[in-house]
């Protein structure tokens, strides 16, 4: 009974620690999930996965370089074994003692014995060593591996710049509807008590039932929105915990302000920023595929040269015969010399030369759209930045406005009617005024990409 009370312990103790850890809250910088990504984002792990491939691809080309040990054990059986015989042979036991005839001589000349020339049953065994002495394809082969791992590793580069800027366009998202729930909470609250204050108003017969009913469309519009905010903010976590390679069930908590991210940008965007073309990730992919092609194209001049190996083979049999000529050790050396093919490894080099001309190309049309996609997206930026001061302007100016209607409101002053065209003005001037503030932030996360700020 003791054991199974312990059992029973144990077992409740690490689900309840299964569970506390579960719901223990994650609080993130935006470094930090940048970070957080990068070690743990499944496409990033996947690139890594792949750049292990390349280098035990290396390992493999270079170890076809390298002395190569091989044992092979036949084993024989023949049904019958070949003999020969060498023919009669002289015995002088069979001459007479005494004086010899001729045909005591021929009689002395009896059939030899036959000599097999095998086994029936044999194993034979054999150890060779071979070493590749010289061969163009290979060399150049082993170096067009590794320029393939460096290109692994600038596509790691890449995807985990990718990962980081969509990490920090979900940060955005996040911070946004979040203070956008925010406002709209503060003017659900401020219109409940309207609606109570106007409700006791009418009891009290100052004004119309009209008036009370509109306040509380007013109030269902905001309480609408509210939901749909909040229901985008549940799938903008959760797509920030998937980009993060957590479980939905984690909690997470962003700890970064909006303010922070938008005058950090404009004291860095808004200045002249340098494009830096060596900097960029795809132009170092194009400069690693020039390479490749180039080493390819050797590769195919390679195939007009020799190839040299040598051996060395040891020999041995299990059961020998009578009469084995085989040679138990045995040195050698093997020459491949491609003389004629047909004009097949000419059309190979100048196809390769093909493939280098279309390669450089490429490079001179990718240095162009680089600093296009830049200057777009500076130019992006910039806008953004322009439209989100306008609508910060017009977001201040709909709220005096707003605060001074509701004012008017409560002395009767101004109608119900009024007021809801107000508000609704005043919820479309926030909606574009956080609109234009996520623009900003996403040509933020675009240039960080691009300019790669946050390596």
């Amino acid at each position: 009974m003791t054991r199974c009370y312990l059992q029973i312990f144990f077992v409740f103790f690490f689900f309840q620690a299964a569970y506390s850890q579960s719901n223990e809250v994650l609080k993130l910088k935006i470094a930090d999930a940048r970070n957080y990504a990068l070690e743990k984002n499944r496409t990033i792990r996947s690139s890594k996965i792949d750049l292990e491939i390349a280098n035990r691809k290396i390992s493999e080309n270079l170890a076809t370089g390298l002395p190569q040990v091989s044992v092979d054990a036949n084993y024989l059986h023949q049904f019958t074994v070949p003999e020969v015989s060498f023919g009669p042979t002289f015995n002088t036991d069979e001459l007479p003692a005494g004086p010899v005839t001729g045909d005591d001589i021929r009689n002395a000349f009896t059939e030899g014995p036959t000599i097999p020339l095998g086994v029936m049953d044999n194993t034979v065994i054999d150890f060779t060593i071979s070493q590749l002495v010289f061969n163009g394809q290979y060399f150049v082969a082993l170096k067009t591996a590794r320029i393939v791992r460096e290109m692994s590793e600038k596509a790691l580069v890449k995807t985990e710049d990718q990962v980081k800027k969509e990490v920090e366009v979900s940060y955005y998202v996040i911070l946004v509807l979040q203070e956008n729930i925010r406002l709209l909470k503060e003017t659900e609250s401020a219109l409940n008590q309207m609606y109570e204050e106007t409700a006791g108003m009418f009891k009290q017969g100052l004004n119309e039932e009209t008036d009370v009913d509109q306040v509380n469309v007013n109030r269902s519009n905001v309480q609408a929105l509210i939901t749909s905010m909040e229901s985008q903010l549940d799938i903008a976590y959760k797509q920030m915990k998937y980009l993060l390679g957590l479980g939905f069930e984690q909690q997470v908590q962003l700890t970064d302000s909006l303010n922070g991210f938008v005058e950090e940008s404009s004291l860095m965007y808004l200045s002249e920023s340098r494009f830096d073309l060596q900097n960029s990730v795809d132009y170092q992919i194009i400069n690693i595929q020039e390479n490749v092609n180039e080493q390819l194209l050797k590769l195919e001049k390679a195939r007009f040269l020799p190839t040299i190996s040598a051996f060395y083979r040891h020999q041995e049999q299990t059961n020998q015969p009578a009469f084995n000529f085989a040679v138990k050790d045995v040195i050698g050396a093997t020459l491949n010399l491609p003389i004629i093919s047909g004009g097949q490894r000419s059309s190979r080099v100048s196809q390769a030369k093909f493939d280098l001309q279309k390669t450089r190309l490429n490079k001179e049309n990718t240095a162009q759209g680089l600093t296009m996609e830049y200057e777009a997206a500076r130019n992006s930026y910039q806008s953004a930045y322009s439209t989100f001061i306008i609508n910060r302007e017009s977001m201040d100016l709909s709220r005096k406005i707003y605060d001074k209607t509701v004012i008017k409101f409560r002395e009767g002053v101004s109608s119900s009617f009024e007021l809801t065209q107000i508000q609704n003005q005043l919820l479309t001037v926030e909606s574009n005024y956080y609109n234009s503030l996520l623009s900003l932030l996403r040509s933020k996360a675009e240039l960080d990409r691009i300019l790669r700020t946050n390596q």
